[in-house]
């Protein structure tokens, strides 16, 4: 009893306090009935320690090892399989029987590139989808830590850039390019300035809908919105949306201006249209326009000079006519 806990011991030390490529697999009690009969040769004696570090380098520290395992989801258990397929059948055949280290270092060695040969052949994934969010569907098993890997990417999506008008309607949709489980939770959060600070947004909503909607957008909704799914209460994503609000007189007034300037390009012609499309109208030139303008208001001066000396003698006949009656 007490030799076996002092083997845990030494089997702990060795390998240190966290898991490696070898103990994701194999039994702590395998690996110290495997190592029992390790014989050094140098000196003629059994050192069991030498053993463990012999295991330590041949797997945990062996990169082609690691590389190796590192299978999609689910494949971890065929792992297992196959490595307990070449280490317990030694375990069988050295226990309690001396071995010299040289035919430990051979026989676990071929176990090594039997394991890595089998292990290439799993499938891999590939599912990863940047740049951001928690995808457990794209991660990749680690026998360092005896876990999966996620993808690594930040939980925080870039800035997506809105432009909308003044009273009209705003939607906002919280989509990601990878798959989300089942049990999600939405919230959605807003900011009055551009920003991915937590402290600086407020909550609006909680739910699963995936779409943030504003009637009628005014000016007040400028700002950050920010969509973030949970899933068994962890975050696994955020995204964020910038929303800038154009006034409506500020839109029309760009609009006219865009008019002006169109009739001030080259000989009046307006910008070339789309293939097939009804031709431009050909508006005259700034001095030709500014001639017939002068031409016009000329004419009417002329016009009104006329009418006025037309008139004014029948005025003068009407007063003579006048001062007669009188006596005068």
């Amino acid at each position: 009893m007490c030799t076996s806990a002092l083997c845990l011991v030494c089997v702990s030390l060795l390998f240190g306090t966290s898991l490696s490529c070898f103990q994701c697999f194999v039994d702590v009690s395998d690996a110290l009935r495997l190592c029992w009969g390790h014989i050094l040769t140098e000196h003629n004696v059994r050192n069991v320690d030498e053993c463990f570090r012999k295991l330590d380098r041949i797997f945990n520290k062996n990169e082609r090892v690691i590389e190796a395992a590192r299978v999609g989801g689910g494949y971890d258990k065929q792992l297992k399989d196959l490595l307990d397929a070449e280490i317990l059948p030694m375990v069988e055949e050295f226990h309690e029987k001396l071995n010299k280290d040289t035919v430990y270092e051979e026989r676990l060695q071929t176990a090594a590139d039997n394991f890595i040969a089998a292990a290439s052949k799993l499938p891999r994934v590939s599912g990863c989808v940047p740049p951001c969010g928690f995808q457990s569907a794209g991660a990749v098993y680690n026998c360092v830590t005896c876990h999966y890997d996620s993808c690594g990417f930040p939980l925080d999506c870039p800035f997506k850039e809105m432009n909308v008008t003044e009273n009209s309607r705003s939607q906002i949709w919280c989509e990601v390019p990878f798959h989300l489980p089942d049990d999600i939770e939405v919230i959605w959060s807003v900011a009055e300035e551009k920003t991915q600070q937590v402290d600086q947004f407020k909550e609006v909503t909680a739910g699963v809908d995936m779409l943030y909607s504003i009637p009628s957008t005014s000016l007040q909704h400028q700002g950050t919105y920010k969509c973030e799914i949970y899933s068994g209460q962890h975050s696994i994503v955020r995204l964020y949306y910038y929303l800038t609000v154009t006034p409506q007189v500020v839109e029309g007034h760009t609009e006219l201006q865009e008019i002006f300037d169109l009739s001030l390009l080259p000989e009046g012609r307006l910008l070339p249209e789309p293939a097939g499309s009804p031709p431009s109208l050909l508006l005259p030139s700034p001095p030709l326009l500014t001639a017939c303008l002068t031409a016009l208001l000329l004419l009417l001066f002329l016009s009104l000079g006329a009418l006025y000396w037309l008139t004014k003698p029948e005025q003068t006949h009407h007063a003579e006519h006048g001062d007669e009656d009188l006596g005068f």
